[in-house]
């Protein structure tokens, strides 16, 4: 919204410092530093409406240190998140962008299910919460409405080289997706294409894939698309709610995670940093920087009160939002086949659960009696029953979370 009162101001009466709301870099630092205000400032004022509507957190009794202190702790704090990300986004993105509206769209669908999820536990005291199939519904839900958007959506397209002679002929056509960058020409154009890490020609079109097994059907092609950004998002927004066990972990790794994807936006939507690279030039996702800064302001600042020992817990209404927006950003940006390595840790948290729940079963049919692989499942709380510190469990995970972003980086020269 001030974006365009900013360009209006701008264009009718040039006023010093107007323009300044034009580039997206500016933008995006005033939608991080006001995500941290609102989550910090103002995210302590919804503290305490927690603590006030006795918004408390049950906790399961799993025999782990420091457990039973935490009951009371006010849960539900992902509204600080949702907001924190969403205000900035409104004042500062350009509205009109097909991919802000998606990823706004994401944030406050996600965000609700978690929000329906927590209000069941808290307020009808039921610790089940939401029942997993209607958690699953929603999921979909969401995967098919941001599968439909991005191929259908005529905005939604990549920039490929051309030859010269196509490039005149189709300006002459008055054609107005072709470009000119330096001594390069470009035309926009829609595909289902995707990044492939550490391969040369670093591209991978998913119509083609559905072609190569003799199903040359657009219906059936739109069907495997849908099923592919279902999957993801589901996985995703699962593997961020799983990794939501102790104080800062799930937080922090979406912070990083958050920062990397801040990356790709801006060199995947910056014409000179794309040519530069290499990599696949992807119009209009610039914007989506503004919204990647929010994010991660929102995830940082929330640090300030779910840091150990944790103040306030984000609750599914802000771990599903995390995963789901992770998950959207990187299908847009056309880097979901980066997530096994960029969500490493919400990969491995997933995998310790269903590799320890499969064995369980497995050695019960076979021996009559189940084993474990693990002391316990998610992973974090296999190293809380080996007595190591939950914060020194999270700054570990960090760690990693940070090396698997860098070597995430790293695969946009590494081919």
């Amino acid at each position: 919204m001030l974006y365009y009162l900013f360009k209006f101001l701008d264009n009718q009466f040039d006023l010093p410092g107007t323009g300044l709301f034009q580039f997206i870099t500016f933008r995006a630092a005033f939608a991080l530093i006001l995500s941290l205000i609102i989550t910090i400032y103002f995210g302590n004022r919804i503290l305490k409406m927690l603590l006030r509507l006795q918004v408390g957190e049950s906790i399961r009794d799993l025999g782990l240190d420091g457990q039973k202190e935490k009951e009371g702790t006010p849960t539900m704090g992902g509204l600080m998140i949702l907001s924190a990300i969403l205000i900035p986004t409104l004042l500062f993105a350009d509205l009109k962008n097909i991919y802000v509206w998606v990823m706004i769209l994401t944030t406050v669908w996600m965000g609700a299910i978690g929000f329906v999820d927590d209000y069941i536990k808290v307020f009808k005291k039921d610790k089940k919460g939401l029942a997993g199939k209607f958690k699953i519904v929603g999921q979909v839900g969401l995967g098919l409405i941001v599968g439909a958007v991005l191929f259908l959506h005529d905005d939604v397209t990549v920039r490929h080289e051309i030859k010269q002679a196509e490039y005149l002929q189709l300006q002459a056509e008055g054609e107005t997706t072709v470009h000119q960058f330096k001594n390069k020409f470009y035309k926009d154009v829609k595909e289902l294409s995707t990044t492939i890490p550490f391969f040369k020609n670093h591209e991978l079109n998913y119509e083609g894939v559905v072609q190569s097994i003799g199903l040359d059907n657009p219906f059936i092609i739109f069907i495997f698309f849908l099923g592919v950004v279902t999957f993801i998002i589901t996985a995703v927004s699962n593997g961020a709610n799983i990794t939501d066990g102790i104080d800062g972990l799930a937080t922090g790794t979406s912070a990083i995670i958050g920062v990397t994807l801040l990356v790709f936006a801006y060199v995947s939507g910056n014409i000179i940093f794309s040519d530069y690279l290499g990599i696949m030039f992807i119009p209009n996702t610039g914007e989506l920087v503004v919204f990647a800064a929010a994010f991660v302001g929102a995830c940082v600042g929330f640090l300030w009160f779910n840091a150990y020992p944790a103040q306030v817990f984000m609750g599914d209404t802000g771990s599903l939002a995390l995963g789901g927006i992770i998950a959207a950003l990187a299908i847009i940006l056309r880097k979901e086949l980066l997530i096994p390595m960029l969500c490493g840790i919400f990969l491995i948290e997933n995998l310790s659960v269903m590799l320890q729940v499969s064995y369980f079963k497995y050695t019960k049919n076979k021996y009559g009696e189940g084993r474990r692989i693990f002391l316990m499942s998610p992973l974090h709380h296999h190293y809380q029953k080996k007595n190591m510190h939950e914060a020194k469990i999270v700054t570990r995970f960090w760690i990693v979370g940070i090396l698997l972003a860098v070597l995430t980086i790293v695969t946009l020269k590494i081919r």
